[in-house]
């Protein structure tokens, strides 16, 4: 296969999981009332910090799914979705007026995995988020 081909391929690949991670997300909306109930009036930066959140844990799977790299590979994923979201959700936190840290955020990260996993894929038995 050609250079050229190889990049188309993986274009075509990336438009089909991209149409699939739209499709697969949660709503922002739920996931704000699950992971913060109390932050009613803080909605907004809640909501934004969660989608931000929700955005690279999807993008980081695409990428290791693209490398054949779903399995054993919780802690980079991890790692990854922090380089990504960490100082921006500690920032809307703080407007929300919600006390958080690293290991706070990456509690959320692992909340919005798992609630990603039990969700399930179009045309598929089951569609699994290697947990971070």
């Amino acid at each position: 296969m050609t250079f050229m081909g190889v990049l188309q391929a993986i274009g075509k690949g990336f438009e089909k999981g991209l149409k699939w991670a739209v499709e697969y997300a949660v709503p922002v909306e739920r996931l704000v009332a699950l992971l913060f109930p109390a932050a009613a009036p803080a909605a907004l930066e809640v909501a934004n910090a969660t989608s931000l959140i929700q955005g690279a844990v999807l993008l980081v799977e695409q990428k290791y799914a693209a490398a054949g790299m779903q399995s054993g590979t919780g802690a980079q994923k991890l790692a990854e979705v922090m380089l990504l979201t960490e100082q921006t959700v500690l920032g809307l936190l703080h407007q929300a007026g919600i006390a958080a840290d690293s290991a706070y955020v990456e509690s959320v990260v692992s909340a919005v995995v798992a609630i990603l996993n039990v969700q399930r894929m179009p045309g598929a038995a089951a569609a699994s988020v290697t947990p971070a």
